[in-house]
Order: structure tokens, then sequence, then C-alpha cells
């Protein structure tokens, strides 16, 4: 089996519902980072043998093979060939995962994974249709009679089987915000970010909030719940993207890898609790990688909503210094199909800056799946 290595990895800023990216065709939101990733690599695009991305909400704008369109409305040769999946919130990890593999097998040699998602433009749940079964099927309606298949529910499932309280959920909340403020101030989102216009920075962190402010917010899940918009992920736009391609390749085009690939899992779990599987994907990976959580530097578990990170920290034994140390998508925001690449960028990145020999990430999916994954710095002895 070949090594696969990430030579480059990039992100727009995330933008705020309506905010500076809701303007902009999710095609053309993607055809930024691929252009951003030719250029900062010196590849020539006619190279890349495929272009693998992920997107949830495949309807209106983003109904298309965005995977294909992007390539070409980055002015790719007409050659290299695009695909587009949906794993739900993982969907731009199992892009790179996929992609990855292809490498890794000789199905490929250089190929660039990713995702994008506009949420100003395409709602989340706008593909769904309603009636009995119509959503999934009458079979899923009666194996699951009577359950609603919601996130919202689930963190708020997640919260009340842990022992979570508000004032937890609302620190952890807090917390976030003030990890992504710092890492935006001191710089360490300037090597990933690609402006996007007079965009240059993620629009949702906020500061100068506190747990008397945050008790104010509505919990709209359950009246007596403890969820709410500020201790959730934010609905967001953004695209991510990183190139893929074996070591020898790499110094053929005079490139120095970031990361190698070490372990992948994706597993499920019941999909009306639905978001604990990070949980048992981080115990799988683990195992097929044969190391354990206390020599992973750094952890980026996607932060859908504070009760699952916080669920995930208890069940691992987690270093909590270790997770998210950027900050996570409840201050950085969570574009759906881009998630899982962003995260793979910021880990990457942060892994070089540290030095951090290995780096996980997870990613909580809907439908009670997750996807997990183990990187090893390049340089690392």
């Amino acid at each position: 089996m070949r090594e696969a290595v990430i030579v480059e990895a990039v992100r727009t800023p995330v933008g705020r519902r309506g905010g500076g990216l809701s303007q902009i065709h999710p095609v053309d939101l993607s055809a930024h980072v691929l252009t951003e990733l030719a250029g900062r690599t010196g590849v020539d695009p006619g190279q890349v043998e495929d272009v693998v991305w992920g997107c949830v909400t495949t309807i209106g704008e983003q109904s298309s093979n965005l995977g294909r369109w992007a390539a070409l409305a980055a002015g790719w040769p007409e050659s290299v060939p695009g695909t587009t999946l949906d794993r739900a919130c993982g969907s731009s990890q199992q892009a790179i995962a996929f992609a990855a593999a292809g490498v890794m097998s000789g199905q490929y040699d250089l190929v660039v994974a990713g995702g994008v998602e506009s949420m100003s433009r395409v709602p989340m749940g706008s593909t769904r249709t309603s009636g009995h079964g119509q959503a999934r099927g009458p079979r899923i309606a009666d194996r699951y009679p009577g359950e609603e298949f919601s996130q919202g529910v689930s963190a708020e499932m997640i919260a009340r089987k842990w022992g979570l309280s508000r004032t937890q959920l609302d620190e952890h909340g807090l917390a976030s915000h003030a990890r992504a403020a710092a890492a935006r101030d001191e710089g360490r989102f300037a090597g990933q970010i690609v402006p996007v216009g007079d965009v240059r920075h993620d629009e949702g962190i906020r500061t100068g909030g506190s747990v008397e402010t945050m008790a104010g917010l509505k919990t709209p899940f359950d009246p007596d719940g403890v969820v709410t918009a500020g201790n959730s992920s934010q609905i967001s736009d953004g695209a991510a993207a990183v190139m893929i391609t074996t070591a020898e390749r790499a110094a053929e085009l005079g490139l120095r890898p970031l990361v190698r690939f070490h372990s992948f899992a994706v597993t499920g779990v019941d999909p009306v609790l639905m978001l604990t599987g990070p949980i048992p994907a981080t115990e799988k990976v683990l195992a097929r990688s044969g190391l354990t959580l206390d020599e992973i530097g750094t952890y980026e578990v996607n932060e859908a909503f504070a009760s699952v990170t916080m669920a995930w920290l208890a069940e691992t034994g987690a270093d909590p210094a270790r997770l998210n140390p950027d900050g996570g998508a409840i201050a950085l925001g969570h574009p759906l199909g881009c998630s899982g690449a962003r995260l793979t960028t910021t880990l990457a990145h942060r892994m070089v800056a540290e030095g951090t020999r290995y780096g996980l990430q997870a990613i909580c999916e809907a439908g009670g799946m997750a996807n997990a994954m183990i990187v090893e710095l390049c340089d690392a002895a």
C-alpha cells in the first residue's frame, strides 16, 4: 500500500448565514479554493486526476455535480473530472478518505478533495419531503415508529444521558469563541484561509459574551431543555479543499508534504440518538492505528453541539486542552459539506505550526454515523 500525503490545504473564511459569502454561488465558492490550491502548489491543474467533493443539501443551486462544475469554474482543463458525495455532515471528510484511499491503492497519483455548503442559498432540510415515510421510505418509518430524526432533539437527549447542564454547555460554547478569537488574533488561521473579496476572517466569532447573557437564549428543541443557539454550531457558508498525492510524487513536484494519512474509520450508531458516533469511531480508528489517545497531540472533533463534544470528552477521557484548540463549529460555524475538510485544514496547519506528531479528527453525521481519521506529521521522527 502506498503512502498518501496532503501537500496543501486551504479554506475560505466561514461566512455567517446571510453574510459576506451568501451572494456567491457554491460552484464559484468551490472554484475559489481550487484556484488557490493550484496557485500555492504550482501544480498544473491538468495533472489532477479527480475532484472528490462533499455537499449535503443537493437541491437548487447545489443540485448538480459540484465537483465537476467547480473544476470547470476554476478554469481547469475539461479533462479533469469531478464527483460529489453526501455522507451528511461528514461529506467532505469522507471525500478526503475516498481520495486518500485512491492514492494509497494506486488508482490516483494526484487528486483534490474537499467540499462546500452555502446554507444561506440552500437552507438545511430543503431536500426533505413530508408525509409518512416520504423522506426515508415507509420501512424506516415502520422500524422507528413515532421517532423524530432531529439533530437538535438528539443533542438534548445526549445532554440528558450524560447529565450535562445548561451552564456547562454555555461555558463550553463561550470557550469555543474565546479559542477561535485567540487563533484569529494571533494569526493562526492566516496560512489556511483564502480571503473571498472583503471577507478575510471567519464571521461567526464573537467576544464579550457571558453565561449570564447566554442564559436568555431560548431552547427551541425542548421548552425545558438546555440546547440553544449559543451552545450549538452556526448555520454557515464555506468551502475547503486539500491536495493529496504520494510522497514520491510530492518530491518530484518540489512540494513539502504537511501530513500523511495514518488510519481511517467509519461507524454507525442509533439514528435517533444519532450524534454519539464520534465516540465509537474514535475507539475504532485508535484500534486500527495501534495508538492510544494520549499519543494524539490534538483532536478536531466537530462541535455540532456542545453536548456532542462534551460527551466525547467524558467517554474517551481525552485531554480537554487538546480538543479544538483553535475553536470549534460553535464559534467558527458549520457549513455542512465543507466542515470535514475545514477540520482537516485546521488540523494539518496546526500540526505543522506546533510540530505535533499525531492528530485525530472525528465528525458526527445525521442518520447516526461518524467518520474518524488520524494523520501524522510528515517531518515527525
